[in-house]
């Protein structure tokens, strides 16, 4: 099986996908009970939302699904979020805190490793080849981390969650103008709410890749699935009607950062 997908554009702006992969091979599918096999977790559709937004953006997705390992959690295993629900590198749980896999079936630290060596490494290799192939173009980079997550999770975040979740690591990984016009959409979007740094703060592919010194820059943008999708639940269908507003405003999102970007290059 294919492990990612590349797209290369010409854009110093970069869209990764770590988590849209639905693929699980047979071996490991087997081990997963039928909590498990619903892949609940996927971030269902967010390469179809993003699609066309932004002509010449490059594009990195990974193929697996998170069940297999997760493509954007540290290799070594430390927790994003210290002190709070979350899951590993790869999951023993689902978002709801129910076990994803068969009694006696969970993955020791041996085949943790080779899921590491043969889905998440690869991946991230890619990853890395285009950022530093747009980054040679450009003389900057932007990497734009694509999530969705359901709106109502009580075992990870209280309440609902907002629609636009905008993670820079508390502004440290993008220039502040980036950050600004992320979320000056964003706060603009009427009939959307939005946060920047709550309870999604950027995961471990933007705090890993951003090297401001280098003009490397990264966002993470988790979406709430209520925004775009006809249903949270079974069978996860998009909906064109709804997504529509989203796309509008993810649009400007993704022109108003590869106009920042241009900016950058030129050193102003």
């Amino acid at each position: 099986m294919s492990v990612f997908e590349v797209e290369q554009g010409s854009s110093p702006v970069i869209l990764a996908f770590p988590h849209t992969g639905t693929d699980v091979p047979a071996d490991i599918r087997e081990k997963l009970n039928d909590t498990g096999k619903i892949l609940a977790d996927t971030d269902w559709h967010i390469h179809r939302l993003y699609d066309g937004l932004l002509p010449g953006a490059t594009t990195v997705r990974a193929l697996f699904h998170r069940y297999v390992i997760d493509a954007n959690r540290d290799p070594s295993g430390q927790s994003l979020y210290p002190g709070q629900n979350t899951t590993g590198l790869v999951p023993v749980t689902d978002f709801d805190g129910k076990p994803i896999w068969q009694d006696g079936q969970e993955p020791d630290e041996t085949e943790v490793s080779r899921r590491q060596q043969q889905f998440h490494t690869p991946y991230h290799t890619a990853l890395r080849a285009e950022i530093d192939r747009v980054k040679a173009i450009h003389g900057v980079a932007v990497l734009y981390d694509c999530h969705s997550i359901r709106s109502h999770i009580p075992f990870l975040f209280e309440g609902k969650l907002p629609d636009f979740n905008i993670g820079t690591n508390s502004g440290t990984t993008c220039d502040p103008r980036i950050e600004r016009a992320v979320a000056d959409v964003c706060e603009n979007a009427i009939g959307f709410t939005s946060v920047l740094n709550g309870r999604f703060r950027g995961g471990w592919t933007t705090r890993h890749y951003a090297n401001l010194p280098e003009n490397i820059h990264a966002v993470q943008m988790e979406l709430a699935q209520s925004t775009h999708l006809a249903s949270e639940e079974l069978p996860f269908a998009y909906d064109e009607t709804v997504a529509a507003p989203l796309r509008a405003h993810l649009k400007d999102i993704l022109q108003n950062i590869e106009k920042i970007a241009f900016d950058l290059a030129k050193g102003n």
